[in-house]
């Protein structure tokens, strides 16, 4: 194994190490004790439930990720890449279809191997602890329309990458980085109308109290969308949730019929209140230029790497190709993208205590937003008590109790300064 090889490896294990080391300490920071705000919330069951739920999901998550790694560095070390190489190459069809070949080769492969994990997550783990209600039908269903939604559109943007490295020198890296941000912006505004709905059924909110409701506080607020859906997330799980889809006057917002069931139209108002409070704080554009600002970071990073002999040799290739390059600059960047992780998800972070702030302050119904919060931490067997690395590393919302906290702060704020 040469050093070049011995380099890349080492990135990946700077990764999986970080990672590993937040699981391990978030399993040592379980408390038994229920916090004083859930009580009446969290029985002393449901609640050593949710302990048991995230030890389970925290030693699945370990295991498979330690298998993905040994994977990847027997690969990697056994020549796996260059053996892929030589069969793409061996149909004789020019440098962007060869790489189309060689990258579906390698994804096919990750995709078969991931299989019995998420089966075993979805009908040995969420069905354990009451989550799962998707038939085996739906789950391969979901399978096949995710890979070829996810082939189509990886397609696309690769061989644009490939093209434009192999056809504009020195400012490829520019060309591309322009073209993807472009797809990337079609995209938000077809993946709700095109996309979503292979995989749910989305309709129109029926008239009523919550419709009323959150009309009214939307034009209250100035905030235009294109309609109230509510989506079939019951098919699949029990676990709720609510988020918006597209942009512009083009955004709509989504509820799961699981989430309009257990909360009352108070709480289900203050929450789409938080959600719009993100796009009136301008919390999307930012969000969005930060994704743009360390895409341009990326593309022109891969752009001094791309040709790198070493690199080749780190994976132990024989023929030199824009698109390998493009793959094997992946591993090296990934201690960079952990630390853009980290960034974005504080900056994530910041953004839900100022949206929670904006929801509190407009809809002026502090304790709907805290009981909302509560219902879903229960209702999703949430981790009330996260280490703090862990939140450091992974969390893109705070912690429930820390978010509690601040919704309180505020509401004291405003009661002072009325």
């Amino acid at each position: 194994m040469n050093i070049y090889t011995l380099i890349v490896i080492s990135f990946l294990l700077i990764v999986y190490i970080a990672e590993t080391i937040a699981d391990l300490l978030n399993l040592k920071n379980v408390s038994n004790e229920i916090p004083a705000e859930f009580e009446g919330y969290f029985d002393k069951e449901k609640y050593a439930e949710s302990q048991e739920y995230l030890k389970v999901r925290t030693k699945f998550s370990l295991i498979s990720a330690a298998f993905f790694m040994s994977v990847q560095i027997l690969f990697i070390a056994g020549g796996g890449f260059d053996y892929a190489d030589k069969f793409a190459r061996s149909f004789g069809f020019g440098e962007i279809v060869t790489g189309l070949i060689f990258a579906g080769i390698l994804l096919l492969a990750v995709e078969i191997l991931k299989i019995p994990f998420s089966a075993y997550s979805t009908f040995v783990i969420e069905e354990k602890f009451g989550f799962n209600r998707t038939n085996v039908k739906t789950f391969i269903s979901d399978l096949l329309k995710g890979w070829l939604v996810g082939a189509i559109i990886g397609a696309a943007v690769f061989a644009a990458v490939i093209w434009f490295f192999i056809h504009f020198g020195r400012f490829a890296w520019l060309y591309a980085f322009a073209a993807v941000a472009a797809f990337e912006l079609i995209i938000t505004f077809v993946y709700p109308v095109v996309i979503m709905p292979l995989f749910n059924k989305f309709v129109p909110l029926e008239d009523g109290e919550l419709k009323t409701s959150v009309e009214n506080y939307a034009k209250a607020e100035g905030f235009k969308m294109k309609g109230l859906f509510k989506m079939d997330g019951s098919k699949r799980s029990t676990k709720s949730n609510a988020f918006f889809a597209g942009f512009g006057k083009f955004r709509r917002i989504v509820l799961f019929d699981t989430l309009i069931q257990k909360h009352t139209v108070e709480e289900l108002t203050s929450v789409l209140a938080h959600e719009m409070g993100h796009f009136k704080l301008g919390h999307i554009i930012r969000q969005m230029v930060f994704g743009f600002a360390t895409m341009a970071l990326m593309f022109f990073l891969l752009s001094l790497f791309i040709k790198s002999p070493w690199l080749f040799e780190a994976f132990k290739m024989q023929n030199h190709s824009v698109y390998a390059g493009i793959i094997f600059f992946g591993f090296l960047y990934a201690p960079i993208s952990l630390v853009i992780g980290i960034i974005s998800s504080r900056l994530s972070r910041k953004h839900e205590y100022e949206a929670d702030s904006y929801a509190v302050t407009t809809y002026k119904n502090p304790e709907a937003m805290i009981n909302a919060l509560k219902k879903l931490s229960v209702d999703n067997l949430s981790n009330l008590h996260p280490h703090p690395f862990k939140v450091f590393t992974e969390y893109s919302h705070p912690p429930v109790l820390e978010r509690i906290n601040a919704i309180r702060k505020i509401n004291a704020t405003e009661k002072t300064n009325g």
